[in-house]
């Protein structure tokens, strides 16, 4: 056993999970490379219904969980991550018991774990390699893309299985999922904790077609992780990024970098910029709610925008706006319905209940007001933005 792996895994107070079912052929292997490293491990036995049980009688210093009914990945990583929450670990790294991961990359987990305490540490796979089914291919392209649009984090392997869980970050969360698709739940929602989301290189093995276990059902799984993704995807739009939004507005040095890194980017120009934040405005106020930012994300993609400046321009409709821009839509409403225009008084209560009763004047106006609001916002963002590239232009 390598000394310095194991005095690492007792000062960061790691273990190492290996979730199993009926991968009887490979369990004991994966057992013993693992073992070779550190003997800190959990095995959880998700109802297995193979020689499982018998293997695990040779290996009786494992800390082992088992139950009878087979359940599915996501909870037995959920009783694994209680158990060793439990027993006073910190971090536990998650490896397959399918013989895919090798535990030569172990020690590459808390290398990186050094370098940034806390992350949530994934193992980056070579899916370039011709051993990798193409089901595999399609599925780690597909949750990237929806990883990057629920957390504006770029991962490259969201999909794989050996990884470093900060466990005090999650003890507190309540999940929901209990198969695959957990692994995409717990990566999203501890990102939305602002739990470090990085990743280190490891090597992966693909069995030939044959002699492959997988347990993973294609249509029935990809229906309940397209599902989880609209779920989260909602709930991103709806909720985390408005409250990014506004925790930036509150953080000078967020803020500042924001600002020099979207509104003062050099790579796109001062029109791009002004109709970026134009078309943020008009979608943040236009009657759509609950697809505003991603209609807004949808348009500033096909028309080639500057897509943070629209998001954040979007974000007009935050809570506290909310009553104001009901106010003024329902005002500019009162132009187009000339003699049945109906009086609103401003308060801060005003609601979309309270403009119920007259539902044609607020989206008449909603629309003159995004309009209006959209054009006026750009141009004010176009003259600011061609004096500031004149005062920073170099003399001469």
């Amino acid at each position: 056993m390598p000394g310095s792996f194991a005095e690492n895994m007792e000062a960061f107070r790691a273990c190492v999970i290996i979730p199993t079912y009926n991968n009887a052929a490979t369990l004991a292997t994966v057992i013993r490379d693992v073992l070779s490293y550190t003997d800190r491990i959990i095995v959880v036995n998700d109802g297995s219904t193979d020689q499982t049980a018998g293997i695990m009688k040779d290996f009786p210093g494992i800390q082992l969980i088992s139950y009878e009914k087979n359940v599915g990945k996501g909870w037995a990583l959920r009783k694994a991550f209680a158990y060793a929450i439990e027993k006073g670990y910190h971090y536990a790294i998650t490896i397959d018991s399918d013989g895919q991961h090798f535990a030569k990359d172990l020690p590459a987990f808390l290398d990186k774990l050094s370098a940034e305490p806390g992350s949530l540490i994934i193992g980056s796979r070579n899916m370039n390699q011709s051993s990798v089914p193409g089901k595999s291919s399609f599925g780690y392209k597909f949750s990237n893309f929806w990883f990057r649009v629920e957390t504006g984090i770029h991962c490259p392997d969201t999909q794989s299985g050996f990884r470093l869980y900060p466990l005090l970050p999650l003890q507190k969360m309540r999940f929901f999922t209990r198969k695959y698709e957990f692994e995409i739940e717990v990566l999203v929602r501890a990102a939305w904790k602002d739990v470090p989301v990085t990743s280190v290189p490891i090597t992966v093995y693909y069995a030939p077609k044959e002699k492959r276990v997988s347990h993973f059902r294609p249509t029935r799984d990809f229906i309940r992780i397209s599902i989880l993704n609209t779920l989260l995807v909602l709930i991103a739009f709806l909720y985390i990024k408005p409250r990014n939004f506004i925790r930036t507005l509150f953080n000078r040095d967020k803020f500042r970098q924001m600002m020099n890194d979207h509104l003062f980017n050099p790579h796109h120009s001062a029109q791009v910029k002004a109709l970026s934040i134009g078309l943020g405005v008009f979608m943040g106020i236009v009657p759509i709610w609950g697809f505003q930012l991603v209609t807004a994300i949808f348009l500033a993609v096909l028309l080639k925008l500057n897509k943070p400046l629209v998001i954040i321009a979007a974000n007009i409709s935050i809570p506290p706006m909310i009553p104001l821009i009901l106010f003024l839509s329902h005002k500019a409403g009162a132009f187009w319905m000339g003699s049945g225009a109906q009086d609103l008084h401003f308060d801060r209560s005003i609601t979309f209940e309270t403009i119920q009763h007259n539902l044609q004047q607020y989206i008449f106006g909603s629309i003159t007001l995004a309009v209006a609001a959209g054009v006026v916002f750009g141009l004010i963002a176009y003259v600011l933005l061609k004096l500031f590239s004149k005062k920073t232009a170099p003399a001469g």
